[in-house]
C-alpha cells in the first residue's frame, strides 16, 4: 500500500486499508474494511482495527485450466496454474506452492540483521495512526514501485516535498522486486533508490502484496473458510509464513539497497496480536493513517474529483496550527499520480502545512528509519536539514521551509545545515565549516554558527534556547524564533519584540 531516496525513508483504528486488485491496477476492487472514518473524526486516535469483508468474488475459473480439487476443511481449493492464478494477492500461498508469494528472492539473508529497538516511536503493538505534531502532513503511497513512481518522485521534487513509499514485492505479478532476470528490473532498482536520495522514505510492506517482496508494515486477517479465492493478509498466515514474507522483502530491499527499513504497513491494515507480536520482535514500527482521498476507488477521471473533496473536506480552509494528518492513497493508479497528487500538494502549502516524511511526523530521527544489512556499509546519513515546523507553541504565521544547500550558497531560504559544504553560513552567503564561516558575521538563521569543523550551537531538543546552553532554535521542531524568554517557536510573541536572533532566525 503504501527505495533508497527520496520517499519518506518514508511510516489502530477502525479503517482497513486500501488496496488495489492484483490484476486490475487501473481498475481496483476496493480492499477496505468497515467506511473511511468521519471527517469530524480525522485526527483522532482509533480503537482496534476492523476486519475486512468477505473478498471479490474471482473471476469464473475456465474449465480447462482445473487440474483438481484438494478438500480444504469446509471449503474446496480449487488447483489450477497460469500466471492468472499463480500471482499475489490472490494465490493462496497455504495451498499452492507455485504461488508467487512463495517464491524467496535471491540475496543474503536478513534474518540475523541486529534490530535493537531506538528512538520513542512504539515498536510493533496496535500502531500508529496520525504525526505526533500539528501542521505536519505525511503523504504516503503503497503498493508500488510501479509504472507512474519515477513521474510522481519528480513532482514532489518540483514543489521541495518529502513522500513516504510503503513497497511491495510481488503484487500486481511483477515479479520479485530485485529479480534482474525481468526486463523492467533496472527501472525498479532506479526508482526504489531514488526515493531517500530525494528526500523521501523508504518503508516495507511485507512480500507478496501482501505477501512477498519488501517489508513495510505487517499485515493480518481472519482466516478464509470459503470456496473464493481469497487475497491475504496476516491474519491468514502462521508466523512462520508471516515472517518469511518480512525476511524475504528484506532481502529484495536490502539487495537493492543496501539497507532496510524500520516502518511497516500491514496489507489491507490487518496486523491481529500475532502480528504485532511479530513486528515488534523485527523491530518495526506499524503505521497506518488516518486521511484515506480513496484514490483506488476514483481510478477513471470522471471520478477522481471525490478524492480531492475528501481531502479538500479535510484540509482545505482548516488551521495548519491546530491540525495534522498521515494519509493513505497508491501510486499504481494514473489518475492518482497525474491528476490528484498536484492537487494534494497545492492544497497542502496553500494552507500552511508542512510537507514531511511518516518518520519526520513522528519526530523519529533520520538515523532511525533503516538498518544497515549483513555486510554492507551503515546506513547512508539522510541529507536533508530538518524541515522548519509551519506551527509554533503560540501558533502563528507559517513558515516555508528551506532548502539544503546544494551548489554551496546559503540565505534566502537555503540553508548549509546537512549539505555538503559545512553547516556554517558565512557573512558572504557561502556553505563551510571553518572559522572563517562560523565565526564572526557568520548567518544563525542559514546554518550553525560560533565552532567551526562541525562545531556551532546545539539545537534545542526540548524548546529552550540560549541561556546557559547556548542552544539555537534553528533546525528544532517548535520554531526558528528564540523569544527573549529563550523559548522557541514561530508565533509573533516568539518572533517580535526581545526575539534573540544569536540563538534562532526570523527575528522581525
Amino acid at each position: 500500500m503504501h527505495w533508497s531516496g527520496i520517499f519518506a525513508f518514508a511510516v489502530c483504528a477502525s479503517t482497513v486499508a486500501a488496496h488495489a486488485a492484483a490484476h486490475e491496477p487501473h481498475q481496483p476492487v476496493p480492499r477496505l474494511a468497515g467506511n473511511r472514518k468521519l471527517l469530524s473524526e480525522l485526527g483522532v486516535r482509533r480503537g482496534s482495527p476492523a476486519l475486512p469483508r468477505k473478498p471479490r468474488q474471482p473471476e469464473p475459473i475456465e474449465e480447462y485450466a482445473t487440474e483438481g480439487h484438494e478438500k480444504r476443511g469446509e471449503a474446496i481449493a480449487v488447483q489450477v496454474r497460469g500466471d492468472e492464478y499463480c500471482r499475489s494477492p490472490d494465490c493462496q500461498i497455504t495451498y499452492g506452492p507455485a504461488c508467487d508469494g512463495n517464491q524467496r528472492p535471491n540475496g543474503v539473508d536478513t534474518s540475523t540483521v541486529p534490530r535493537p529497538k531506538v528512538g520513542n516511536v512504539p515498536y510493533g503493538g496496535v500502531g500508529i495512526y496520525d504525526c505526533k505534531t500539528v501542521g505536519d502532513i505525511a503523504i504516503t503511497f503503497d503498493d508500488g514501485p510501479w509504472d507512474y513512481t519515477s513521474d510522481l518522485l519528480d513532482m514532489f521534487a518540483a514543489y521541495k516535498a518529502k513522500a513516504t513509499f510503503f513497497i511491495t514485492g510481488t503484487n500486481l505479478h511483477k515479479g520479485k522486486l530485485n529479480d534482474r532476470s525481468l526486463p523492467a528490473w533496472q527501472q525498479k532498482a532506479i526508482r526504489l533508490q531514488a526515493i531517500p536520495g530525494r528526500g523521501g522514505q523508504c518503508t516495507d510492506y511485507s512480500g507478496l502484496h501482501f505477501v512477498s517482496g519488501l517489508p513495510v508494515i505487517g499485515s493480518g486477517n481472519e482466516a478464509v473458510t470459503d470456496i473464493e479465492i481469497t487475497d491475504e493478509n496476516f491474519s491468514q498466515m502462521t508466523t512462520t509464513q508471516a515472517r518469511n514474507q518480512m525476511i524475504w522483502n528484506e532481502i529484495a530491499l536490502n539487495d537493492i539497497l543496501g539497507y532496510i527499513p524500520t516502518y511497516m504497513r500491514p496489507p489491507y491494515s490487518i496486523c491481529p496480536q500475532s502480528c504485532q507480536n511479530l513486528m515488534a520482535e523485527l523491530g518495526y514500527h506499524i503505521v497506518y493513517f488516518d486521511l484515506d482521498t480513496e484514490g483506488y476507488l476514483h481510478t477513471e477521471p470522471s471520478q477522481i474529483q471525490r478524492s480531492k473533496d475528501i481531502w479538500d473536506a479535510a484540509v482545505e480552509g482548516t488551521d495548519a496550527c491546530e491540525n495534522g494528518y498521515l494519509q493513505i492513497e497508491h501510486d499504481i493508479h494514473y489518475q492518482v499520480v497525474y491528476n490528484l497528487t498536484g492537487h494534494l500538494l497545492e492544497s497542502l502549502f496553500r494552507n500552511g502545512y508542512r510537507s514531511v516524511t511518516v518518520g519526520e511526523c513522528l519526530g523519529d530521527p533520520p538515523e532511525n528509519w533503516y538498518r544497515a544489512g549483513p555486510g554492507r556499509p551503515p546506513v547512508p546519513p539522510y541529507t536533508h536539514a530538518p524541515p522548519t515546523p509551519t506551527c509554533g507553541a503560540g501558533g502563528g504565521d507559517p513558515e516555508p521551509p528551506m532548502q539544503t544547500s546544494v551548489e554551496g550558497n546559503c540565505g534566502k531560504g537555503i540553508t548549509c545545515l546537512g549539505s555538503q559544504f559545512g553547516d556554517c553560513c558565512s557573512q558572504h552567503g557561502w556553505c563551510g565549516s571553518t572559522a572563517a564561516y562560523c565565526g564572526e558575521g557568520c548567518q544563525p538563521g542559514f546554518g550553525k554558527c560560533d565552532g567551526g569543523s562541525g562545531g556551532g550551537a546545539p539545537v534545542s531538543e526540548d524548546g529552550t534556547c540560549g541561556g546557559a546552553g547556548g542552544a539555537t532554535c534553528v533546525g528544532s521542531g517548535f520554531g526558528n524564533c528564540c523569544s527573549q524568554y529563550g523559548w522557541c517557536g514561530s508565533s509573533a510573541d516568539h518572533c517580535g519584540t526581545g526575539c534573540q536572533p544569536k540563538f534562532g532566525s526570523g527575528c522581525r
